[in-house]
């Protein structure tokens, strides 16, 4: 579905349920991890994208103060008092908006609520951040009809903020910087140091495909949490033994780590020898995209992923199948893990007239080893969130 095709069908969706028309769209795209695995939070750098699949949110000023919020697809109602915003563990999609609404409440000075509705054409469960989408579609939304304008960066923070404490997700600021900061033909990369984002052209002669698992694992956060800790082990102890100031991992070069790789605790070792070199990776991916060699930046792809099996162990015998597979198939550039792991999807770096002899390769073998089929989507790099006209 295209973006004018989306914008139709919410309105369409809009007009039925609500009676009138909307007086504002926005539209947020979702967004795929390309490199920089867990690097976010130790303050590191991530090469992303925004994606070709987003979500549309549809507005119009209400009457009183009552805010009404639609899912299309669902077609499901959750309303509240514009100054009583309560997070509702029995609809944990509207809490995405309530929070981004309470963020921006006290920006606002009317004393009106809203009518929300929207729709969207990105894959649930495929892991391509449909929740950040969410959040910045609304955040857009919510501005344009109380007549405000805010700053990208700060948008990405509120929709942090609100999966912080509406949604209970600790999640970074990566897939809301991604979606915001997206350019067609680009990746994003993002210093979570500083917060400041650059893009680097890609071209038109490649895209990738998201392949999903469809592989749910159990102690998913358990297993988040311990290496987040471990990670903040390491860099205490890289604080304490060299001679200059180590705020994170990333203060940390890989020349450092060898020489004291073996006097630290293995766990805290392997889990800071992967954050380490996911930003060196991201750094020389960013100078190979620049030098047009994108031989290279699928090498640091597999590489990337060799990694999350050996020093991060964050991923899973389905994430490694789809990998393995793909370095046998030609076509494929590059491939590794997107996300947090432990399931979810991998990222294939392919020629788009490659697309579907690769899909036809991968999914075959796929369902013969694990019983179920893995789904696979072509994504490609493209412009970030905005207001959308008719």
């Amino acid at each position: 579905m295209t973006k004018t095709e989306l914008l139709k069908t919410t309105t369409d969706k809009f007009n039925s349920f609500f009676g009138t028309a909307h007086t504002h769209a926005a539209y947020a795209p979702g967004r795929v991890e390309v490199l920089g695995n867990h690097t976010d939070y130790n303050e590191g750098y991530v090469l992303s994208a925004a994606i070709n699949m987003g979500i549309c949110f549809l507005i119009a000023p209400s009457t009183d103060r009552t805010c009404r919020l639609v899912a299309g697809d669902l077609m499901q109602e959750v309303s509240f008092d514009m100054d009583a915003v309560v997070r509702d563990p029995q609809t944990m999609w509207g809490n995405y908006v309530k929070g981004v609404f309470a963020k921006l409440r006290p920006h606002i000075a009317s004393d009106k609520g809203w009518n929300g509705l929207f729709f969207s054409t990105i894959p649930m469960g495929a892991g391509l951040s449909s929740s950040a989408a969410l959040e910045i579609s609304a955040a857009l939304a919510i501005c344009g009809v109380y007549g405000m304008t805010r700053p990208p960066m700060e948008l990405a923070l509120i929709g942090q903020a609100a999966e912080h404490e509406y949604v209970g997700t600790k999640c970074g600021v990566m897939d809301q910087i991604s979606s915001l900061f997206g350019k067609a033909g680009h990746l994003v990369r993002s210093d979570f140091r500083t917060l400041t984002v650059s893009t680097s052209p890609m071209g038109s002669d490649f895209c990738f495909l998201v392949v999903g698992t469809n592989a749910k694992h159990a102690l998913v956060d358990g297993a988040y949490n311990e290496r987040r800790q471990s990670c903040e082990r390491a860099a205490a102890y890289f604080a304490a033994v060299l001679d200059h100031p180590v705020k994170a991992l990333r203060d940390v070069s890989m020349d450092e780590w060898l020489q004291h790789k073996d006097r630290m605790p293995t766990l805290e070792a392997k889990r800071s020898a992967h954050v380490i070199g996911e930003n060196e990776r991201v750094l020389a991916g960013a100078e190979a995209l620049q030098q047009g060699d994108i031989s290279h930046f699928g090498f640091l792809m597999f590489e990337s992923h060799h990694s999350s099996i050996v020093n991060f162990e964050n991923s899973c015998p389905e994430l490694d199948f789809i990998v393995d597979q793909a370095r046998r198939i030609p076509g494929i550039l590059g491939a590794r893990l997107s996300g947090g792991g432990f399931g979810g999807s991998a990222v294939l770096l392919v020629h788009p007239r490659d697309v579907e002899v690769v899909a036809h390769a991968l999914s075959g073998p796929y369902r013969k080893q694990f019983g179920h089929a893995c789904t696979v989507h072509t994504i490609i790099p493209s412009d970030g969130a905005h207001l959308m006209t008719e």
